[in-house]
Order: structure tokens, then C-alpha cells, then sequence
């Protein structure tokens, strides 16, 4: 690990792990809670190599690292042994709200499997493929090997939940793993076999044969490979029922006990309540999309594929995944996905629309890798680094899509599996029995005529035949006054209404010093922070009060509000963009409640600091009253 002996100096010296209640980190500190202060070196870690200075505020011992303080971080939470908590969950304290709750829950789980997902879709996919071709026999052992290779991540896939959403509830990854394989052992498959010994619920739409008992109660077998919801329910049962028997078992005991005891609660719970339910709104809800989309298909394409990117954007993407995967494992396939399958082409379409038309060199040099990323599904490049800040080939795509959508949703489009990205979800849409059919023809003629619009209407409509306007001048718009400028050299506006003053009269020493960054500080007079520069939002704090953008110059920014306003836990503070996205001169970023702040005990004077200052010669403004656009910084 790059930080290990870092990791380990810091931890000896906060006092040692024993001495450590938790430990988070904002963006540019640790944030210990320690036992006793007292058993810790500050004048060591002060001096110590990879270590900017120490503070004590709010009842935090703050460790400074800088920028880096994520990769710090991780090593010292991996060394230590410390739970790992993210900022969001230890700071913000906020209430997002349940279906900004739900978003996060299901991001969480399915990300860290998607990709080992996609791959295996991608195999079983391009096998199906191959017997469709002739190239060998569904009864050969190359396909019996290559559909185990595929087939298994799918098969188990309560296993690999149990791991990702017991982690995202607070509990022990094993004790997840471990529920999400009982749900598949292959013993209580066979134990199907025969008559029951009687129905429950019999005559109703749950009936259900009872082949066996728990303790004398009745157990309702179903099958549980590749099923979503009931390991999820379950690992959360398990994390809370865990955290508990952890409260009351002697520590001496503790590395065994609370396993034993949490498995034989959720286990059986799970089997007997959680299993059955679970599985029945699963079927219910596959059941009901399915109504849906059958009552107007071409209306469901239309929309779900025009939407389908503003919902990666803002991540609302993660409420219909679920639904697919939920699809294919209840029915066997899926017309959800169908529908956005195109959303993808229509994307790198305008992208090949801006490449070709636009007189730009650096548009054309992004553009090429976006396009060729983009055929292979991934078009966060594409978005984020062309087409949205450009906004209409954006919109443009939004419209193939939906045209896309609508043909596969006339179609009857469906997928058989959650398989690969871009080119590579095309088998997805082959039958896995039938071989080539309708469903993969017209999902090839969706992201054909998705990628025709995207291109076309971007070249004809979509950049700008202003060479000199796009690539010279940048407008900024800051209390209704709109003003041009030539970017030649590195020019920072000011983010504030207010008083600037030197980086050394402020109280946080880490800034005072300038090892953060070099520029100046702001006393704002009004709650509201415009982007200084055009570029991307490199970090924005989950709270809101921390922002970093890279400019397209390469300059890196750092905007802090207030001092130690880490604390508020978001409170009082309000973000309009998220990270990642493309802001431009003179948007409003976050929005901010100076009094609120104050009043809680926090000053709101704001550094605003170049942290590569190595690579430019720095100007700063003699100014001391300031307006938001005003030149703050000059390379």
C-alpha cells in the first residue's frame, strides 16, 4: 500500500488503535475521535513526513493531509481495523429523504458487482451466440463450461449480495455471505421432490405446498437463485440483529457467538417470513411493470429512453435496475433495459456529429475517445465531457433515444439476460433456446436508428458554426450582467460577494500556512458561491461545504466554506450541482446561510486556494471589497 507506513505512524501516535473511538475524513483531513487526547504526539505527527499540521476543534483531533486524504484514509481504516464509515454516513447527519435513501441502498449494493455482472452476461451471451451459429453443440463441453463460467455469478447471486448490501447495512461481510448461501444450498432444492404434506393458503394466488418444518412451523421453499430482494431484506435483518448480540455478548466469546447467534435467528427468519414475502412482492411488482409496459409499450419506450440519461446523471437509474434483474429472475426476461438499450448509441452518435463538424481541436481530441468508449457502452465521457456542457447534442441524444426506445417498445424487445454494455449487450437479446430472432433484430435496428438521429441531427444542428464565439470567449453571467473574456491565461473570478484578505489572517493554520494552496480568503456578504472558473467539478463534499473543481486549463480549486463547518453536518448548506458534472464561469454552485452559520459558532470566512500552485506564477487581486466575477487570481 502507497500510504502504509504513513498509515501506521499516524495511528501509533493518535495513541494507537485501542485509543481510536472513530476515525472519518473531510477533504483535506482525518477526523479522529479519540478516548484520551492526551496519549496522543502532536508535536510528532506535527513533524512527521505526508502529515501538513495537527488541530483540535469540535471534539475532533484533525490530522491535515491534504488532498490525498482519501487514499490516507483508507489505508488507516484497513490497518486499524476501524469500521469503515463514509463521510456522508458519519457527518452529514441529514435526512435525504426514502427515495434518495433507496437510490443510495441500491448504488451501493449492485455497484461493486456490476462489472463481474456485465462479463458474465457477456459470456453467456456470446454463447448462446456461438450454438446459434453453429460453431458447437448446447450439449458440448465448451458450452457447458463457458455457460458454468457465465451462469455462476447469476446462479449465486444471493451470495454476492449477501457480501455488498450486509457491508452497506454496518454487518460482517461472512455472515452475509453466509445467508445468501443457505438461501441457494442444493440439499433444500431436492427436498421439493414429492407430495407436500399439505398447501398453505390453498385456493388463493399464494398457495403454497409445505414440505417441511421449522420447530413445527411451516417452511415455504422457493427458489432463491438470482433472486434480489429477499437477501437484501435478510442481510439488512442480519446487520441490526448482529449489531445487537454484539452489545451483549462478552467480548472473550464475541468472535464466534454473535455469528452463531445471528445465523440462527436470520436464517430461519428468513425462510420462514422474509424468503416468502419477499419473493411474492418480487413477483408481484415483475408482474405489475410487465402490466404496465404491456398497456402501452411504445409509450413506455418513449419515455423510459429519453429519460434514461438524465437518470444515470442523477443516479435515479439504480430504481429500475433492480426491476430488470427482478424481470429476468421471475419471468425469465426482462423489456425494461430493452427500451434504454439504445440510449448509449443515440449518445455516441452526436458525439460523432461534434467530432466531425466542430472546428475545435481540443473538442475533436475529446471526441475521439468518447466515441470509441461510447460504442463499448461506457459514455460518462461523452456526457460529461462533450455533449451535456454543449447542451444541445445532449438533448439531441435524449431524442434518439427515445425514438430508439419507442421501436423497441413497438417491438416487443426483450432480454434474456443482464448482460454486457454497448455492442456487447446485443447477445442479451438473443433466445436462449430459439437462437437469433426478432428480439435481436430489432433491438439492431433501435440503436441503428437511435445513432443515425444522434449523428445527423448533431452535425446539422447541434455545434455551433461560430468558431471564434466557441473558442474564445466564455460568457459569465453574475447578478444579470453578462460579460465576454478571452481565455488565454489562467484566470480565477471571484466565487463571493465580500471582503478578500490574505490567506494568513485566517484562523485554520492548514490554510493560514498555505500548504494547502496558495490564493486568498473571503469574508462573503451573501449566501451564494458562483463558479469561479469553467471546468469539472472534481470533488464536492457530501455536506456541501468543500468544493474542488479542475478548470480546463488543468488548475486545481479548492473552495472551503467557512472554518470547520464540516461539523454543521450539511445543515444550512445547499448544493445545485453534483461531482462529476461541468459547471461553467458564473453558475450558482451552493447555496449557503451566513447568519445560521455564524450562530451555530462557525465563521464563514472561505478559502480560496490553487492547491498545484507549483506549476503557475500566482497574481492575486489587491482589492479588498469584491464582487462575484470579479478577477480574484491571475497565472
Amino acid at each position: 500500500m502507497k500510504y502504509e507506513q504513513l498509515a501506521k505512524d499516524i495511528i501509533a501516535n493518535v495513541g494507537g488503535k485501542e485509543n481510536v473511538s472513530s476515525v472519518v475524513h473531510c477533504i483535506t483531513r482525518l477526523r479522529f475521535r479519540l478516548k484520551d487526547e492526551g496519549k496522543a504526539n502532536t508535536d510528532v505527527l506535527k513533524n512527521m513526513d505526508g502529515v501538513v499540521t495537527v488541530m483540535k476543534s469540535g471534539g475532533q483531533y484533525q490530522v491535515v493531509i491534504g488532498n490525498h486524504v482519501p487514499d490516507v484514509y483508507k489505508t488507516v481504516v484497513e490497518l486499524g481495523g476501524f469500521q469503515t464509515q463514509s463521510p456522508v454516513e458519519e457527518e452529514s447527519g441529514k435526512k435525504q429523504g426514502v427515495f434518495n435513501s433507496f437510490i443510495d441502498i441500491i448504488s451501493s449494493i449492485f455497484t461493486p458487482v456490476l462489472g463481474v455482472m456485465a462479463a458474465s452476461g457477456m459470456i453467456k451471451g456470446f454463447n448462446a451466440l456461438f450454438v446459434s451459429l453453429g460453431l458447437y453443440a448446447n450439449t458440448s463441453g465448451t458450452y457447458s463450461i463457458l455457460n458454468a463460467v457465465g451462469d455462476a455469478i447469476f446462479y449465486f447471486f444471493p451470495i454476492f449480495l449477501g457480501y455488498t448490501a450486509i457491508k452497506k447495512f454496518g454487518g460482517s461481510h461472512f455472515i452475509g455471505m453466509a445467508i445468501g448461501a443457505a438461501l441457494v444450498y442444493p440439499a433444500l432444492s431436492g427436498l421439493t421432490a414429492g407430495d407436500p404434506k399439505y398447501t398453505l393458503f390453498e385456493g388463493t394466488m399464494f398457495a403454497s405446498p409445505i414440505h417441511i418444518t421449522f420447530l413445527g412451523m411451516p417452511v415455504i421453499l422457493m427458489s432463491y437463485a438470482s433472486s434480489v430482494i429477499p437477501i437484501i431484506l435478510a442481510a439488512y435483518f442480519g446487520a441490526k440483529v448482529e449489531n445487537w448480540f454484539k452489545k451483549i455478548v462478552p467480548d472473550v466469546v464475541k468472535a464466534f457467538l454473535v455469528p452463531f447467534f445471528t445465523l440462527l435467528v436470520v436464517v430461519p427468519l428468513t425462510f420462514l417470513v422474509i424468503g416468502p414475502v419477499a419473493t411474492w412482492a418480487g413477483q408481484l411488482l415483475g408482474q405489475f411493470t410487465l402490466l404496465i409496459y404491456n398497456l402501452s409499450p411504445i409509450i413506455a419506450g418513449l419515455f423510459l429512453g429519453a429519460f434514461w440519461q438524465v437518470f444515470v446523471i442523477f443516479g435515479l437509474h439504480w430504481g429500475l435496475v433492480p426491476l430488470a434483474i427482478n424481470n429476468v429472475a421471475t419471468l425469465g426476461f426482462d423489456s425494461i433495459l430493452a427500451t434504454i438499450f439504445a440510449a448509449s448509441f443515440a449518445q455516441t452518435g452526436a458525439v460523432l456529429g461534434v467530432w466531425l463538424k466542430t472546428k475545435q481541436q481540443k473538442l475533436k481530441t475529446l471526441s475521439i475517445p468518447a466515441f470509441i468508449s461510447g460504442i463499448f457502452g461506457v459514455t460518462e465521457p461523452a456526457i460529461y465531457g462533450i455533449t451535456l456542457p454543449m447542451k444541445k447534442p445532449f438533448i439531441i441524444s435524449c431524442i434518439g433515444a427515445a425514438v430508439g426506445g419507442a421501436i423497441a417498445g413497438f417491438a416487443g424487445v426483450k432480454g434474456y439476460i443482464i448482460g454486457g454494455l454497448g455492442i456487447f449487450g446485443l447477445p442479451s437479446y438473443i433466445h436462449p433456446e430459439n437462437g437469433v430472432g426478432s428480439d435481436f433484430i430489432a433491438s439492431v435496428i433501435g440503436i441503428l436508428v437511435a445513432f443515425v438521429i444522434g449523428f445527423v441531427l448533431t452535425y446539422l444542428f447541434g455545434v455551433s458554426k461560430d468558431k471564434n464565439a466557441a473558442e474564445t470567449t466564455v460568457k459569465t453571467t453574475v447578478e444579470a450582467k453578462t460579460t465576454q473574456m478571452k481565455v488565454e491565461n489562467l484566470v480565477i473570478a471571484s466565487p463571493f460577494n465580500g471582503e478578500a484578505m490574505p490567506l494568513s489572517e485566517i484562523k485554520d493554520a492548514a490554510f493560514a500556512s498555505g500548504v494547502l494552496g496558495k490564493g486568498l480568503a473571503i469574508e462573503p456578504s451573501e449566501g451564494k458561491l458562483y463558479s469561479p472558473v469553467s471546468g469539472t467539478v472534481s470533488v464536492l463534499f457530501p455536506t456541501n461545504h468543500a468544493i474542488g473543481i479542475t478548470t480546463d486549463d488543468g488548475a486545481e480549486l479548492l473552495i472551503h466554506i467557512g472554518m470547520d463547518t464540516v461539523q454543521l453536518n450539511g445543515k444550512h448548506f445547499t448544493a445545485h450541482i453534483a461531482q462529476g458534472a461541468r459547471v461553467e464561469k458564473g453558475q450558482i454552485l451552493i447555496d449557503f446561510d451566513i447568519e445560521a452559520i455564524k450562530a451555530a459558532g462557525y465563521p464563514v470566512t472561505t478559502p480560496v486556494v490553487i492547491t498545484n500552485y507549483d506549476q503557475y506564477k500566482l497574481v492575486t487581486t489587491d482589492k479588498k471589497q469584491i464582487k462575484a466575477g470579479d478577477l480574484l487570481i491571475q497565472a
